[in-house]
């Protein structure tokens, strides 16, 4: 179901309250959610738009006003394909899932072609669930060393994906870890936190939470 403007409106405005302290960033996931509402959201204030399938993102993106467009900063933070990534470098400002050296490989590879600097997070899987993509925290620093050969790609933070569970004990850990990694690695931004959890990322360094159900339902 569609959630209405003055709830979108409503949403946004208590979510707002709650990040400003943090001084974060509010990433709405809109991969379930049509332009209207997205629409609906840029009228309410929100610039920053999560995407998590290439091609599908792309439409949408593309059947937006020019205005909405032009001001708005687009995410994608879905499991990104080689084959995807010319879709993708370029089109959105900032890649949070990359995860492997031959993703870095052919991003650098399609951003040198368009002449662009692409800006990316690395996903780490510090929680270590199997069903989910990211690298082991143990193999960050030697990908960050390889990816400084590329003059195309900036790496501006870490992005993780917690699991869902109830443990805050068990959160507080995991985003803790992620904070900590953030800083060894000498990184601005830390993209972590979704609707079930973005208070406890924000409370252990979250700089961008990745929000969906709670704003749009």
């Amino acid at each position: 179901m569609q959630p209405t403007s003055d709830r979108i409106k409503q949403n946004l405005q208590k979510v707002s309250l709650e990040v400003k302290p943090y001084n974060a960033k509010i990433v709405g996931v809109t991969k379930y959610y049509g332009l209207d509402v997205m629409q609906d959201a840029y009228n309410n204030g929100l610039r920053d738009f999560g995407e998590n399938k290439a091609l599908d993102a792309i439409n949408k993106i593309n059947g937006l006003s020019e205005e909405v467009r032009k001001d708005s900063t687009f995410h994608f933070i879905g499991h990104l394909q080689t084959n995807k990534a010319k879709k993708v470098v370029g089109f959105f400002d900032y890649i949070h899932s990359v995860d492997s050296l031959n993703l870095v490989n052919e991003i650098a590879k399609v951003a040198d072609s368009k002449g662009i600097i692409q800006k990316i997070f690395i996903q780490v899987n510090n929680a270590k669930e199997e069903q989910k993509f990211g690298i082991a925290p143990s193999q960050l620093n030697n990908l960050l060393s390889e990816i400084q050969k590329f003059k195309s790609i900036e790496v501006v933070g870490l992005m993780n994906m917690a699991p869902f569970i109830d443990d805050e004990i068990e959160l507080h850990r995991l985003f803790r870890e992620m904070n900590k990694l953030k800083e060894e690695c000498g990184l601005k931004e830390l993209s972590m936190g979704m609707s079930h959890d973005y208070k406890i990322a924000l409370e252990e360094g979250a700089t961008i939470v990745r929000l969906g159900k709670i704003l749009f339902e």
